[in-house]
């Protein structure tokens, strides 16, 4: 199996316009994916995502912003180092409308550029998969109960 690129897609029953909140928001991804997360959705801050009591902790820099289209971010960089193109994992969430929800197409690249050995980017990688594949199923429920703003 290659380990290039990590895709899933789900369709959500609420409009781009609020996918693309809670995706791109700290107050919405706490209540789907990490349990806590700051930054600013705008193109070139750098925040955190935090899981427990800060027993994981991963920056990340926002790459792209293009309500309510497209939100993407760099994480996974080594340790003490700011994500950038040559040190990260870049996440890209696609939204497309579909009657009256949204296909939510995610995207993880950047898996070969790391560097790491087959077996540390094979445990990776499945780890990740694993991860999208229990955390993407809370965003679908929770994305109907949000209000547009």
């Amino acid at each position: 199996m290659e380990f290039g690129t990590l895709e899933r897609e789900i369709l959500l029953d609420a409009a781009p316009e609020i996918v693309f909140d809670v995706v791109s928001r700290p107050e919405h991804i706490r209540m789907w994916w990490s349990d806590d997360a700051s930054f600013e959705p705008a193109p070139g801050a750098v925040g955190e995502l935090v899981w427990g009591d800060r027993a994981g902790v991963e920056r990340i820099a926002v790459v792209d912003v293009d309500p309510p289209r497209r939100f993407a971010f760099r994480w996974i960089a080594p340790a003490g180092r700011l994500p950038d193109a040559g040190n990260s994992l870049l996440v890209t969430f696609e939204l497309e409308p579909s009657g009256n929800g949204t296909i939510l197409r995610l995207t993880e690249s950047g898996w070969r550029e790391k560097g790491w050995e087959a077996a540390v980017l094979e445990e990776t990688f499945h780890d990740h998969e694993r991860g999208w594949d229990m955390f993407l199923p809370r965003l679908q429920g929770y994305a109907p109960s949000v209000v547009a703003r």
